[in-house]
């Protein structure tokens, strides 16, 4: 049976989110919450699709409130154990529409497709290769950039900075935010998936995620989960357009530097990239179907 929060434990575990829900996706939770019987199945789904809402119940669910023994990774499942009425606190809480400008919803989405496009091509991959836990591929995909709208809301050239460090031919996206802002997105990404009490292995990876060249070009680094999952994220930025849609490039340079080793660790070849695309193009995903 679900266990129920009160108000003030809420707004307590919900300390520090600050990245605000996708305002459709809290239009359509809205609205089936309405219903004369909410369908969970489908409330779960929507929250599945934004990142915001995602880290803030996986918060809640692994609280000391809850005291599970095993951590929860499984949006699904957490929804469930929380119950309808918590949830609805959440959104709720998280209801941050009217304060957000028309321009800002137009950046943020740059950051909200290829969040939701990137968790689910990770998720598929993960699949294709044989990777144990899906569930752990998806959360990776969407919450790999969470440290990108905290970036945005602090700075105001931060897409500037963005774009120009993906346009770098030399230095790591990473190194050119850490010369502009003293601070960069894996950084940030990383503290936040920490309080929002992921996984350690995906804080790790979220934490490297730019620096995929050390691990894919070095005998020095042993077959791990964390490897696994960086290589399968990797590939899965590739396809959606990643470098083109955040970074307004036409060449992904991370790819070029690492693509071959990525493929041959997940043992995959040019042909099934060129499927998936393919596949993923006719689902709407991939940078030829994203109009600025």
């Amino acid at each position: 049976m679900a266990k129920e929060l009160s108000e003030e434990q809420i707004l307590r575990i919900m300390q520090g989110i600050k990245i605000p829900p996708q305002p459709q996706i809290l239009v359509d939770l809205q609205m089936e919450q309405v219903m004369p019987d909410p369908d969970m199945g489908r409330i779960a789904k929507l929250i599945s699709q934004d990142v915001g809402l995602s880290g803030t119940v996986l918060k809640v669910v692994n609280s000391p409130f809850y005291g599970l023994r095993n951590r929860i990774t499984s949006v699904q499942q957490a929804v469930c154990l929380i119950g309808l009425d918590s949830v609805v606190n959440i959104i709720n809480g998280l209801s941050i529409k009217s304060q957000m400008s028309d321009e800002t919803i137009v950046n943020m989405n740059r950051f909200w497709d290829t969040a939701n496009d990137i968790a689910q091509v990770a998720t598929t991959v993960a699949k294709q290769v044989g990777f144990p836990n899906p569930d752990l591929a998806y959360l990776l995909g969407l919450f790999h950039n969470c440290g990108i709208p905290l970036l945005m809301s602090r700075f105001d050239n931060y897409l500037q900075v963005m774009e120009e460090s993906y346009a770098h031919p030399e230095l790591r996206v990473v190194d050119v935010e850490n010369q502009h802002l003293n601070t960069n997105h894996a950084v940030i990404g990383y503290y936040t998936a920490k309080s929002w009490n992921l996984p350690k292995v995906l804080c790790d990876v979220i934490a490297e995620h730019h620096s995929a060249t050390r691990y894919f070009t070095s005998d020095h680094i042993k077959d791990s989960e964390g490897k696994t999952l960086l290589a399968i994220l990797k590939l899965a930025e590739h396809i959606c357009g990643n470098y083109h849609i955040l970074g307004r490039q036409q060449v992904d340079l991370e790819w070029e530097n690492i693509g071959t080793e990525v493929l041959t660790y997940l043992g995959l070849g040019e042909y099934d990239i060129e499927q998936m695309q393919l596949n993923f193009s006719e689902m709407g995903i991939g940078f030829q179907n994203y109009r600025y």
